[in-house]
């Protein structure tokens, strides 16, 4: 008996060492590796990187921009759905461990244990916890001694943080696959819904990727990928946080996912998105735009936008098959399967709905394509192949563009096209403008380009930008990067120098030949009309802007002076400094469409500096706004407690007047002129009243049309990238009016017909449209109102027509005679 106690009390005494030692050894392991344990302090105040996103004025998405795809959702935002679907893929017991699963850590222990020898990558025991300290704090090395610092910042992380601010970091920072960290932005890759939207299926498939996202691929790995998410989903049953019969229903769905892209969601909006994304880059620097989780609200328009690129690229279009066709994009082996072959052709994505297609056989009367295949999420080439016939009727356009044939109409389909011819085409329409089925028209990408803008000119937000003819072709934003001569849309700003310097619109100029010496070595330079030879003599200056008479304008010059031109151009923006030629009066410096714009947008306000601009407003990841372009004081604005009788709230508009507003409705009159009886007499079918003046540079390199009514301006230019001729006969007139034109009809469609704003002082006084003196009742011929400065009417009294006078009191106007000076849509000048 006496033994066996010695025993027991050996045992003990033994057991009682070993405890001591090994608790020893554990507080020195702890100690140890405690030592240099990151600071988990940090994770109170972490910002992850999130997205910035771009939205157009309807809040429809325009574009992202990320280093990590991800959006941060506070826990509350988090539907309790996805929050069972994770915990039940994760850490079932998340809300009663205090950081470390000492059950699942036997467990792995277990198969450790047995999968020694097996190189079998050993399987975690980690909690939520666990992996919140291993993402943020430590690495992914697969070790002891990582394992072992996980588990005690674990412990320190549970002690400082509640459960909600853990889970929120682990949901907001997990990476689920296809680029995309978070729950919130994998919800929108993944299934193109938010996470509110999600079904019971979706939510236990992005519960199943943290894992091994890459190894459950819906596409690539779909059946492993389905076994794990219906793991999941039986894991939420067993857990009693989901009914068996929705359980039931959702394993038996489908798993169906959407590609979601992350360039420019708007259609046509790629160039705009593009220059937000400059702008944000320029203002905050790199960190900000890709990890800052700024929202960005644009000025963009989708619905202008939209029919900017659809009237900008159907004038490219219709120019450049006026020149020929040029031959197919490339040729193609079509045997075997073509549609393999035709999938690794690079064709454009944003030219919609034409299509890439390949040519597989012809006859005279037609010709059978085969579309390209597209692509599964996982890269594969979709199966389906895609056929049609272009007839006759869709090359009729397809003139050969060189050779002995140039010029001439092809008469079959062969002539045209061949096997193997790698092209775009897209639907044939009937005379109604309706698709016919099964038919399509070859199309040609264009050579010639050009660009459009569209801006409000109070604001200065830009409401449409078309940069070319495809992103996808060319990243080069001709509105703002390409510096082309104005030609003489530069003129208005000849002519406003002039009016603030004594001159009037009825002031008479001769045109006639005119010689400019240039200087020792440099010659004379004689400046002709574009009708070479045609000279009209007297003119008045609202006929000299209506026909673009360039002797007049260069006269103009030399009286008013170069640098005085030259710093109207500054103050409106068009150049930062115009040499001192006369030569540049005429369009000869080179400028951007956006500058062109912008200057145009302050002769349509009554001369108030404007400043172009993308955005409207910026805000933080908080939703602080720390940027907004509208800077105009809004006094009593900030009324507390709701309305108590104040005064209405003023907005105090301390913008700079670049122009006197009494000019600026004269040139915006003379400019209305172009369009009525003018260059541009093409925009009188708009049936609006609209200003606006073409340009045409020498050797018909661009062709320019800049435009507005009193609430939107819109520039355009046509050319080649490399300048070179566009034809004979290529003026601003006839390629970029009409476009304009098309526009104006869409964008004003629903909008009533508002006169220019008379500014008070103007008087306008009945005069002879082309000899410009004062009109009396019983004259004949075509009489119009002119607008005068006060005191700079022809003198005589009995025929003044005024619509406000010195003192800005309004005065009747005698109703329209039977010659009709009073023409509709014109504000009442013609």
């Amino acid at each position: 008996m006496r033994l066996l106690l010695r025993f027991f009390g050996f045992l003990f005494a033994a057991g009682t060492i070993v405890f001591l030692v090994g608790v020893a050894a554990a507080a020195g392991m702890i100690w140890h590796f405690s030592k240099d344990l990151p600071d988990y302090s940090q994770l109170q105040d972490y910002e992850p990187p999130v997205m910035t996103r771009v939205h157009a004025t309807d809040g429809s998405l325009l574009g992202e921009y990320s280093k990590e795809r991800r959006l941060y959702l506070p826990i509350q935002a988090v539907p309790k759905l996805v929050i069972n679907a994770f915990l039940a893929a994760e850490d079932k017991n998340f809300y009663e461990h205090g950081g470390i699963d000492y059950q699942g850590m036997a467990r792995a222990a277990i198969l450790y244990a047995q999968n020694i020898g097996s190189n079998r990558r050993p399987q975690g025991a980690s909690t939520i916890t666990q992996q919140v300290a291993k993402n943020f704090l430590l690495t992914n090395e697969v070790s002891f001694t990582r394992k072992i610092k996980e588990a005690l910042l674990a412990m320190r992380i549970e002690r400082a943080y509640s459960k909600d601010r853990i889970l929120e970091l682990y949901l907001n920072e997990i990476y689920l696959g296809l680029g995309a960290y978070g729950v919130a932005a994998a919800s929108l890759v993944y299934f193109d819904k938010s996470v509110n939207e999600l079904t019971l299926s979706e939510a236990a498939y992005l519960a199943a990727l943290p894992k091994a996202p890459a190894a459950l691929h819906p596409i690539r790995n779909h059946d492993r990928a389905v076994e794990r998410r219906n793991y999941v989903i039986d894991r939420l049953v067993e857990n009693g946080w989901t009914k068996q019969a929705d359980a039931d229903k959702a394993r038996k769905e489908p798993l169906t996912v959407t590609s979601r892209g992350t360039g420019a969601h708007t259609f046509a909006g790629e160039y705009f998105a593009e220059e937000v994304r400059r702008d944000i880059l320029e203002r905050y620097g790199e960190k900000k735009l890709y990890e800052g989780g700024l929202s960005v609200r644009t000025s963009l328009d989708p619905k202008l936008q939209v029919e900017a690129r659809k009237t900008m690229t159907a004038g490219l279009v219709k120019f450049d098959e006026a020149q020929g066709w040029r031959g197919p994009v490339s040729k193609l082996d079509i045997s075997g399967d073509w549609g393999v072959k035709l999938a690794d052709v690079k064709s454009l994505s944003d030219i919609s709905p034409w299509r890439m297609a390949v040519v597989l056989e012809t006859s005279d009367q037609s010709a059978r394509i085969g579309f390209q295949p597209g692509r599964e999420l996982g890269g594969a080439v979709s199966k389906k192949r895609e056929t049609g016939l272009i007839a006759l009727d869709g090359v009729k356009w397809a003139k050969a563009a060189a050779g002995p044939q140039r010029g001439r109409t092809p008469g079959s389909v062969s002539q045209v096209l061949a096997a193997g011819d790698v092209i775009y085409a897209d639907s044939l329409l009937d005379k109604e403008g309706k698709p016919v089925e099964g038919q399509y028209r070859l199309r040609q990408i264009p050579e010639v380009s050009g660009a459009m803008v569209a801006m409000d000119p109070w604001t200065g937000r830009v409401v449409a930008m078309v940069g070319g003819f495809s992103f996808d072709q060319s990243q080069f934003n001709r509105a703002t990067q390409a510096y082309r001569q104005p030609g003489s849309s530069f003129k208005p700003l000849v002519y406003s120098a002039a009016m603030d310097n004594g001159y009037t619109p009825s002031t008479v100029v001769i045109d006639a030949p005119i010689e400019i010496d240039q200087g020792q070595g440099a010659g004379v330079w004689r400046p002709e009309n574009y009708s070479t030879g045609k000279y009209y003599g007297p003119v008045t200056l609202r006929n000299a802007l209506q026909r673009s008479l360039n002797t007049v304008t260069v006269r103009l010059a030399q009286d008013v002076g170069m640098p005085l031109i030259g710093e109207y151009a500054k103050r409106f923006g068009v150049y930062d400094e115009l040499p001192n030629y006369l030569s540049y009066a005429l369009g000869a410096g080179e400028t951007t469409v956006m500058r062109m714009v912008t200057a145009y947008s302050m002769f349509a306000n009554g001369g108030r500096r404007v400043k172009a601009t993308l955005i409207d407003r910026i805000q933080d990841r908080y939703g602080r706004t720390i940027f907004k372009h509208d800077a105009r004081e809004c006094r009593g604005c900030d009324a507390p407690e709701g309305w108590k009788n104040q005064p209405e709230p003023q907005l105090v508009d301390r913008r700079e007047q670049v122009l006197d507003p009494m000019t600026a409705y004269q040139i915006t009159s003379m400019m209305e002129g172009v369009v009525q009886a003018g260059t541009a007499t093409v925009v009188r079918e708009v049936g609006k009243p609209i200003a606006g003046k073409t340009g045409t540079t020498n050797d018909e390199k661009d062709a320019w049309f800049i435009g507005f009514s009193p609430d939107l301006v819109v520039g355009i230019y046509f050319g080649y990238d490399k300048p070179r001729n566009l034809g004979r006969g290529a003026t601003g007139g006839h390629l970029a009016a009409p476009v304009a034109k098309d526009f104006f009809k869409l964008a004003l469609a629903d909008k009533p017909a508002v006169p220019f704003r008379v500014p008070a002082g103007i008087k306008l006084v009945r005069v002879d449209a082309k000899s410009g003196m004062r009109a009396g009742p019983g004259d004949g011929g075509r009489t119009i109102l002119e607008a005068f400065k006060p005191g700079t009417a022809p003198p005589d009294n009995y025929s003044v027509i005024g619509v406000a006078d010195a003192d800005g009191r309004q005065q009747q106007a005698p109703p329209p005679d039977d010659r009709g000076f009073f023409r509709p849509g014109t504000g009442g000048l013609y």
